[in-house]
């Protein structure tokens, strides 16, 4: 079991900046990737950045230059720098964990269930 709580969202005007952080606890050892996901508004949930074990991050095109993920090194806590929002960047945002049972005797290889998520954390930029 792995836990995601998130903290950091609020309201900001475009072009200012947040910071988001997910405070993970419980089996870190078999989390292998993590990553910001956000639901907008009526809109579907969709990936915002990911971060690998070793350090591969990804990015949404529409965040690229813009948002920043990174993990400290315990791994147990995921922060999203975000700057220059805009306003269609509102969303809530949420954390989750990609996990795998096997990493003790096979590392860590994609595909991870992605199981865990936190509670999100709303993100609203106005103009």
């Amino acid at each position: 079991q792995v836990q995601l709580v998130e903290s950091g969202g609020g309201s900001v005007q475009a072009g200012g900046s947040l910071k988001l952080a997910c405070a993970a606890s419980g089996y870190i050892f078999s989390v292998c990737e993590m990553g910001w996901y956000r639901q907008p508004p009526g809109k579907e949930r969709e990936l915002v950045s990911s971060i690998t074990r070793d350090g591969a991050a990804n990015y949404a095109d529409s965040v690229k230059g813009r948002f920043t993920i990174s993990q400290d090194s315990s791994w147990t806590t995921l922060y999203l720098q975000m700057n220059s929002l805009k306003t269609e960047n509102t969303a809530v945002y949420y954390c989750a964990a990609g996990t795998t049972d096997n990493r003790a005797r096979s590392g860590c290889r994609p595909p991870y269930d992605y199981t865990y998520w936190g509670q999100g954390t709303q993100v609203t930029v106005s103009s």
